[in-house]
C-alpha cells in the first residue's frame, strides 16, 4: 500500500479550516483527517512518506472550469499534445482538475478540434482533464467578446450531436445564449447527456433568463462580463443572477475584468457554495516570451491583461487558480471562503463528486501553498507532482 501523509499544517477540508492537522493519503484516496498530537502518536510503515508542511494550508486542489490555455499552449492549437502540455503544467500551480475551453469555431472544423483537445483524457501527465468546456456556438451575436463572427450560428441539435460524438461524450459544460430560439430543446438534449448549461456571451432580457433556468440554465459564464447589465427596468441577465440565490456563477478575480468592489456586493448578495472562481486564461498566460497568440489573433499583455493587438480590445485573462484566491482574499473572502470557490464549489457544480473536499474517500487531489500564496506541493490522485519540501 503507497502512502503519504502531509502534516503539520491547516487543512481546508472544503467547508472548514482544522489548525495543526494531517491528512493520510494511501492508494490514491484521501484514507483520514487527525490532528498534529495523534499523528505523532501514529506508527507509519517504512514506505509512508512523511511531509512536514510546516504551517502551511493543505486545500483541496483547484478545479478550472474556464481556461483556454496555458503556458503556451492552448485549445486553439486543435492539437491533443497542446492539451497534455496545459494539463502538465497546470499542475505546477495547483490546479488538479480542468475543463479545456474552447471557443467557437467554423461547423466544418470545430468537430475536429472537439476530437482532438478530448482525444487527451485519460493520458494526463498532469492536472486531470474532466471533459469539454464549449464556450460557444449557440451564443449572442451582439455580445462577442473576441469571439469571431463567423463561428457563431443558431441552435442545431444536428450539429451539436456531432460535437458530442466527436468528444466521445466528455463534454462536461457548455455556454449559451438562453434567449435564442431553439435553446429549450438544446436544454433538454443537454440535460440528458449530463452537460452543465451555463449563460453566457449573452443579450438576455431577464425573462429570457428566467425561462433559462426553467430549462436547468442554472449556472453563469463569468459574471458581469460579455452579458446584458443590470438595469432598473429590465434585471436582465446580471440582475437574474444576482436576484436569483439557485444560480452559480462563475468569477474571474483578476480585479480587471470586474471591480474589486463588486466582490463585496457579490460576498454579500450570493451564496458562497454559489460562487465559483475561474482563471478564463489564455494560451500566453505565463508564456516566457512572446509574441503571443489566442483565438487565432496576435495578443499583447498591458495592464494585467492580454488585449487584441488589432484594435485593444480585451481578449482575455492572465489568471492563476492561486493568483484567483490571493485577490479574493484581498476582496474581503476569507480564506476558507476563497478555497473554497476553488476546489469545493467547481466540484459540485459540475457533479464532480469526488473530488473537491479534504474528506475520507475523495481523490487524493491536493495543494499545498503558504501564507504567501506560494504552491509548495501538488498531488493528483495520490501521486507527487511537485513537492518542495
Amino acid at each position: 500500500m503507497t502512502s503519504i501523509c502531509l502534516h503539520n499544517g491547516t487543512v481546508m477540508t472544503g467547508f472548514a479550516a482544522m489548525d495543526h492537522c494531517a491528512v493520510l493519503i494511501e492508494d490514491g484516496i484521501v484514507a483520514d483527517v487527525f490532528s498534529q498530537k495523534r499523528f505523532e502518536q501514529k506508527r507509519f510503515g517504512e514506505s509512508a512518506r512523511l511531509i512536514d508542511v510546516q504551517g502551511a494550508y493543505i486545500a483541496p486542489g483547484f478545479i478550472d472550469t474556464h481556461i483556454h490555455g496555458f503556458g503556451g499552449f492552448g485549445t486553439d492549437d486543435s492539437s491533443t499534445d497542446s492539451a497534455l502540455e496545459m494539463s502538465r503544467l497546470l499542475a505546477q500551480y495547483g490546479v488538479t482538475a480542468f475543463n479545456p475551453t474552447l471557443y467557437p469555431e467554423e461547423e466544418a472544423i470545430m468537430p475536429e478540434t472537439v476530437n482532438r483537445i478530448a482525444a487527451a483524457i485519460g493520458k494526463e501527465e498532469g492536472a486531470k482533464i474532466m471533459g469539454l468546456h464549449l464556450e460557444g456556438p449557440f451564443i449572442s451575436p451582439n455580445r462577442l467578446g473576441v469571439q469571431r463572427p463567423e463561428t457563431v450560428q443558431t441552435v442545431s441539435l444536428p450539429f451539436m450531436e456531432r460535437l458530442w460524438q466527436a468528444a466521445g461524450g466528455h463534454i462536461v459544460n457548455m455556454t449559451v445564449a438562453p434567449e435564442i430560439k431553439g435553446m429549450r430543446e438544446l436544454a433538454l438534449y443537454c440535460i440528458k447527456r449530463g452537460i452543465v448549461l451555463q449563460a453566457g456571451h449573452t443579450d438576455a432580457q431577464y425573462e429570457n433568463m428566467v425561462e433559462g433556468m426553467q430549462a436547468g440554465i442554472l449556472h453563469i459564464t463569468h459574471l458581469f462580463n460579455a452579458m446584458s447589465k443590470l438595469d432598473h427596468r429590465n434585471p436582465n441577465a446580471v440582475g437574474a443572477a444576482l436576484i436569483h440565490p439557485e444560480m452559480s456563477c462563475e468569477i474571474i478575480a483578476d480585479g480587471r475584468h470586474v471591480h474589486p468592489d463588486l466582490f463585496k456586493l457579490l460576498l454579500r448578495d450570493k451564496p458562497i457554495d454559489k460562487i465559483v472562481l475561474v482563471t478564463d486564461a489564455l494560451k500566453p498566460t505565463e508564456q516566457p516570451k512572446g509574441p503571443f497568440f489566442a483565438n487565432g489573433e496576435e495578443v499583447i499583455f498591458q495592464d494585467g491583461l492580454f488585449h487584441r493587438k488589432a484594435d485593444g480590445v480585451i481578449a482575455g485573462s492572465a489568471l492563476t487558480m492561486i493568483e484567483g484566491i490571493k485577490n479574493l482574499c484581498a476582496m474581503g473572502f476569507s480564506m476558507e471562503e476563497a478555497v473554497k470557490t476553488a476546489g469545493f464549489n467547481p466540484a459540485q457544480v459540475m457533479r464532480y463528486t469526488r473530488k473537491g473536499a479534504i474528506i475520507p474517500g475523495q481523490d487524493a487531489d491536493i495543494t499545498v501553498f503558504d501564507k504567501d500564496f506560494t504552491v509548495l506541493t501538488v498531488i493528483i490522485g495520490g501521486a507527487i507532482k511537485k513537492n518542495v519540501f
